[in-house]
């Protein structure tokens, strides 16, 4: 009965202060840049080529990663791999990375990335 109160306390505690308590385990991985640059093939067919525009399934340009927020590349690779976002190729794409993967190729795109070539090959 104890430790039922003292837990609850806990929780309250943490909820009065705004704070909750994680697990360190539970804490998102952090990203190797050099483990993501291995990753990154796979990308580089679409996001490494600027202008390149595919019209599957509509006409749109493939957005630019490299140098883009790392939380933001995780955070857009984890609504794909949930279907909060819909095009198919990326859901497929994403629903094959780990949490560990994404932070990988997150760590990669934020310092840079890919340099770009154009749709034209130069």
């Amino acid at each position: 009965m104890k430790n039922a109160v003292s837990g609850s306390f806990i929780g309250l505690a943490a909820i009065l202060l705004g704070t909750t308590a994680v697990p360190v385990s539970a804490q998102a991985p952090v990203g190797d840049a050099r483990v993501g640059a291995q990753r990154a093939a796979m990308c580089a067919g679409c996001h490494g080529i600027s202008g390149l525009r595919n019209a599957y399934p509509e006409v749109f340009h493939f957005p630019k990663i490299g140098n883009q927020y790392p939380e933001y590349i995780v955070s857009a690779l984890q609504a794909y791999r949930s279907g909060e976002r819909s095009h198919p190729t990326m859901r497929a794409i994403a629903s094959s990375l780990t949490d560990q993967a994404m932070a990988d190729l997150a760590a990669f795109y934020g310092q840079g990335g890919l340099r770009a070539t154009t749709a034209s090959g130069k």
